[in-house]
Protein backbone atom coordinates (compact mmCIF):
# COMPACT_ATOMS: atom_id res chain seq x y z
CA UNK A 1 0.00 0.00 0.00
CA UNK A 2 1.57 3.17 -1.02
CA UNK A 3 2.07 5.45 2.45
CA UNK A 4 4.44 8.15 0.73
CA UNK A 5 1.26 10.45 0.60
CA UNK A 6 -0.22 9.62 4.18
CA UNK A 7 0.06 11.83 7.25
CA UNK A 8 0.83 10.04 10.73
CA UNK A 9 0.58 11.46 14.05
CA UNK A 10 2.35 9.69 16.84
CA UNK A 11 1.98 10.79 20.20
CA UNK A 12 5.21 10.49 22.84
CA UNK A 13 6.65 10.72 19.75
CA UNK A 14 10.10 12.17 21.55
CA UNK A 15 11.59 8.26 22.42
CA UNK A 16 11.78 4.77 22.44
CA UNK A 17 8.40 3.28 20.18
CA UNK A 18 7.23 6.59 19.46
CA UNK A 19 10.72 7.85 18.07
CA UNK A 20 11.94 4.43 16.29
CA UNK A 21 8.65 4.81 14.78
CA UNK A 22 8.61 8.61 13.79
CA UNK A 23 11.92 7.47 12.04
CA UNK A 24 10.96 4.60 10.14
CA UNK A 25 7.74 6.46 9.19
CA UNK A 26 10.18 8.91 7.79
CA UNK A 27 12.47 6.66 6.12
CA UNK A 28 9.40 6.16 3.62
CA UNK A 29 8.43 9.39 3.17
CA UNK A 30 5.25 9.32 5.30
CA UNK A 31 3.73 13.21 6.28
CA UNK A 32 4.58 13.33 10.38
CA UNK A 33 2.89 15.25 12.83
CA UNK A 34 5.21 14.60 16.29
CA UNK A 35 3.77 15.21 19.45
CA UNK A 36 5.33 14.72 23.20
CA UNK A 37 5.71 17.07 26.17
CA UNK A 38 9.76 17.80 25.82
CA UNK A 39 10.37 20.40 23.84
CA UNK A 40 13.94 20.57 22.88
CA UNK A 41 13.73 16.59 22.03
CA UNK A 42 10.76 17.49 19.82
CA UNK A 43 12.64 20.14 18.03
CA UNK A 44 15.45 18.01 17.22
CA UNK A 45 13.65 15.28 16.55
CA UNK A 46 11.94 17.55 13.99
CA UNK A 47 14.88 18.92 12.27
CA UNK A 48 16.70 15.35 12.23
CA UNK A 49 13.65 13.98 10.06
CA UNK A 50 12.85 17.03 8.05
CA UNK A 51 15.38 16.33 5.66
CA UNK A 52 13.35 12.93 4.72
CA UNK A 53 9.87 14.45 4.78
CA UNK A 54 7.43 16.90 5.81
CA UNK A 55 6.86 17.56 9.54
CA UNK A 56 4.76 19.34 12.04
CA UNK A 57 5.70 19.16 15.72
CA UNK A 58 3.07 19.86 18.24
CA UNK A 59 4.49 20.58 22.40
CA UNK A 60 1.47 19.30 24.80
CA UNK A 61 0.41 16.70 27.09
CA UNK A 62 -2.17 14.53 26.09
CA UNK A 63 -3.46 14.42 29.96
CA UNK A 64 -4.79 18.22 29.13
CA UNK A 65 -8.21 17.74 27.44
CA UNK A 66 -8.85 21.60 26.14
CA UNK A 67 -5.72 22.13 25.30
CA UNK A 68 -5.82 18.39 23.33
CA UNK A 69 -8.67 19.54 21.54
CA UNK A 70 -7.62 23.10 20.99
CA UNK A 71 -4.33 21.85 19.66
CA UNK A 72 -5.49 19.20 17.29
CA UNK A 73 -8.35 21.05 15.89
CA UNK A 74 -6.53 23.70 14.47
CA UNK A 75 -3.61 21.49 13.01
CA UNK A 76 -2.10 23.29 9.47
CA UNK A 77 -4.20 22.16 6.59
CA UNK A 78 -1.14 20.39 4.83
CA UNK A 79 -1.10 18.24 8.02
CA UNK A 80 -5.14 18.19 8.82
CA UNK A 81 -5.76 14.79 7.56
CA UNK A 82 -4.81 12.32 9.82
CA UNK A 83 -4.30 8.83 8.02
CA UNK A 84 -2.94 7.37 11.06
CA UNK A 85 -3.00 7.45 14.51
CA UNK A 86 -0.23 5.89 16.94
CA UNK A 87 -1.16 6.48 20.44
CA UNK A 88 2.32 5.62 22.04
CA UNK A 89 1.92 7.91 24.65
CA UNK A 90 2.31 6.05 27.87
CA UNK A 91 3.90 5.25 31.14
CA UNK A 92 3.97 3.36 34.26
CA UNK A 93 4.59 4.71 37.61
CA UNK A 94 5.92 2.91 40.84
CA UNK A 95 5.35 -0.70 41.52
CA UNK A 96 4.41 -1.13 44.57
CA UNK A 97 1.51 -3.27 46.04
CA UNK A 98 -1.83 -1.47 46.20
CA UNK A 99 -2.26 -0.92 49.49
CA UNK A 100 1.32 1.12 48.98
CA UNK A 101 0.78 2.67 45.92
CA UNK A 102 0.94 6.37 45.48
CA UNK A 103 -2.73 8.31 44.13
CA UNK A 104 -0.40 10.62 42.42
CA UNK A 105 1.14 7.35 40.70
CA UNK A 106 -2.07 6.09 39.74
CA UNK A 107 -3.43 9.40 38.72
CA UNK A 108 -0.88 9.55 36.47
CA UNK A 109 -1.04 6.38 34.60
CA UNK A 110 -5.05 6.81 34.01
CA UNK A 111 -4.65 9.90 32.86
CA UNK A 112 -1.70 9.04 30.59
CA UNK A 113 -2.54 6.22 29.16
CA UNK A 114 -6.09 5.83 29.14
CA UNK A 115 -7.48 9.66 29.15
CA UNK A 116 -4.40 10.84 27.05
CA UNK A 117 -5.27 8.10 24.22
CA UNK A 118 -9.31 8.57 24.40
CA UNK A 119 -9.11 12.57 24.22
CA UNK A 120 -6.24 12.70 21.37
CA UNK A 121 -8.78 9.85 19.36
CA UNK A 122 -11.50 11.93 20.47
CA UNK A 123 -10.13 14.65 18.74
CA UNK A 124 -8.97 12.80 15.36
CA UNK A 125 -11.79 10.33 14.71
CA UNK A 126 -14.10 13.15 13.48
CA UNK A 127 -11.85 13.98 10.19
CA UNK A 128 -11.30 10.02 9.36
CA UNK A 129 -15.24 9.48 9.73
CA UNK A 130 -15.59 11.95 7.36
CA UNK A 131 -13.80 10.42 5.03
CA UNK A 132 -14.03 6.80 5.64
CA UNK A 133 -10.80 6.09 5.51
CA UNK A 134 -8.47 6.12 8.81
CA UNK A 135 -6.07 3.44 10.63
CA UNK A 136 -5.87 3.97 14.33
CA UNK A 137 -3.32 1.92 16.18
CA UNK A 138 -3.16 1.82 20.09
CA UNK A 139 0.06 0.52 21.92
CA UNK A 140 -0.73 -1.57 24.75
CA UNK A 141 0.87 -4.02 26.67
CA UNK A 142 1.12 -7.21 27.84
CA UNK A 143 0.23 -6.22 31.29
CA UNK A 144 -2.90 -5.76 29.29
CA UNK A 145 -3.19 -9.16 28.71
CA UNK A 146 -2.47 -10.34 32.48
CA UNK A 147 -1.93 -8.93 35.75
CA UNK A 148 1.40 -9.27 37.53
CA UNK A 149 2.48 -8.83 41.31
CA UNK A 150 2.26 -5.07 41.72
CA UNK A 151 1.71 -4.10 38.63
CA UNK A 152 -2.34 -3.60 39.62
CA UNK A 153 -3.05 0.17 37.98
CA UNK A 154 -0.25 -0.07 35.23
CA UNK A 155 -1.78 -3.38 34.60
CA UNK A 156 -5.68 -1.88 34.91
CA UNK A 157 -4.63 0.90 32.28
CA UNK A 158 -3.34 -1.35 29.67
CA UNK A 159 -6.23 -3.84 30.43
CA UNK A 160 -8.69 -0.43 29.63
CA UNK A 161 -6.65 0.18 26.00
CA UNK A 162 -7.03 -3.42 24.95
CA UNK A 163 -10.60 -2.57 25.98
CA UNK A 164 -10.72 0.31 24.02
CA UNK A 165 -8.90 -0.28 21.19
CA UNK A 166 -11.76 -3.60 20.92
CA UNK A 167 -14.62 -1.28 21.56
CA UNK A 168 -13.17 1.03 18.98
CA UNK A 169 -13.02 -1.82 16.36
CA UNK A 170 -17.27 -2.51 17.50
CA UNK A 171 -18.17 1.08 16.78
CA UNK A 172 -16.58 2.03 13.88
CA UNK A 173 -17.15 -1.08 11.84
CA UNK A 174 -18.31 -0.20 8.66
CA UNK A 175 -16.75 3.17 8.49
CA UNK A 176 -13.90 2.65 6.58
CA UNK A 177 -11.24 2.45 9.66
CA UNK A 178 -9.17 0.18 10.90
CA UNK A 179 -8.63 0.00 14.40
CA UNK A 180 -5.56 -2.37 15.63
CA UNK A 181 -3.86 -2.94 19.07
CA UNK A 182 -0.19 -3.85 19.56
CA UNK A 183 0.88 -4.96 22.61
CA UNK A 184 4.75 -5.42 23.73
CA UNK A 185 6.43 -7.68 26.46
CA UNK A 186 9.69 -6.08 27.41
CA UNK A 187 10.93 -3.29 25.43
CA UNK A 188 14.49 -1.53 26.14
CA UNK A 189 12.97 2.40 26.31
CA UNK A 190 13.38 4.74 29.28
CA UNK A 191 9.58 3.12 30.54
CA UNK A 192 11.52 1.10 33.38
CA UNK A 193 13.59 4.79 34.34
CA UNK A 194 10.41 6.65 34.34
CA UNK A 195 8.70 3.77 36.38
CA UNK A 196 11.61 3.83 39.16
CA UNK A 197 11.79 7.66 39.20
CA UNK A 198 14.98 8.09 37.78
CA UNK A 199 16.66 5.63 39.15
CA UNK A 200 18.82 4.51 36.47
CA UNK A 201 20.77 1.37 38.29
CA UNK A 202 17.70 -0.48 39.12
CA UNK A 203 16.13 0.45 35.39
CA UNK A 204 19.24 -1.53 33.75
CA UNK A 205 18.43 -4.17 35.62
CA UNK A 206 15.51 -4.72 34.23
CA UNK A 207 17.11 -5.60 30.47
CA UNK A 208 20.20 -7.40 31.52
CA UNK A 209 21.26 -10.92 30.83
CA UNK A 210 18.82 -11.60 28.04
CA UNK A 211 17.88 -9.56 25.18
CA UNK A 212 14.77 -8.23 25.34
CA UNK A 213 13.09 -6.16 22.61
CA UNK A 214 14.07 -3.18 20.87
CA UNK A 215 11.80 0.48 19.99
CA UNK A 216 12.89 -0.69 16.49
CA UNK A 217 11.33 -3.92 16.61
CA UNK A 218 7.72 -2.30 17.25
CA UNK A 219 8.40 -0.24 14.99
CA UNK A 220 8.76 -2.63 12.17
CA UNK A 221 5.29 -4.10 13.66
CA UNK A 222 3.93 -0.89 13.04
CA UNK A 223 5.52 -0.43 9.29
CA UNK A 224 3.29 -3.86 8.94
CA UNK A 225 0.61 -3.21 9.85
CA UNK A 226 0.38 -0.01 8.28
CA UNK A 227 0.89 -1.62 5.01
CA UNK A 228 -1.06 -4.24 4.22
CA UNK A 229 -3.72 -4.20 1.67
CA UNK A 230 -7.08 -2.22 2.07
CA UNK A 231 -8.72 -5.32 3.12
CA UNK A 232 -6.43 -6.68 6.06
CA UNK A 233 -6.31 -5.06 9.25
CA UNK A 234 -4.37 -6.19 12.31
CA UNK A 235 -6.37 -6.71 15.16
CA UNK A 236 -4.67 -7.64 17.94
CA UNK A 237 -0.74 -8.42 18.49
CA UNK A 238 1.00 -9.44 21.29
CA UNK A 239 4.91 -9.51 20.78
CA UNK A 240 7.88 -10.78 23.20
CA UNK A 241 11.16 -11.44 23.18
CA UNK A 242 12.14 -14.70 23.08
CA UNK A 243 13.03 -14.75 26.30
CA UNK A 244 9.81 -13.66 27.84
CA UNK A 245 7.08 -16.51 28.54
CA UNK A 246 4.84 -14.39 30.11
CA UNK A 247 5.45 -10.32 32.94
CA UNK A 248 6.99 -12.62 35.37
CA UNK A 249 9.04 -15.13 33.35
CA UNK A 250 11.98 -14.38 31.86
CA UNK A 251 14.88 -16.35 31.12
CA UNK A 252 18.04 -14.58 32.05
CA UNK A 253 21.44 -16.25 31.60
Amino acid sequence: MKTSKRTALITGATSGIGKSTAILLANHGVRLVLCGRREERLASLKEELSAKTEVHALNFDVRERENVFEILGNLPSEFSEIDILINNAGNAHGLDPIQDGSPDDWDAMMDINVKGLLYVSKAILPGMIARKKGHIINIGSTAGKEVYPKGNVYCASKHAVDAITQGMRLDLNGKGIKVCGINPGLVETEFSEVRFKGDVDRAEKVYQNYQPLLPEDIADIIWFAVTRPAHVNIADLTVMCLDQASSTIVNKN
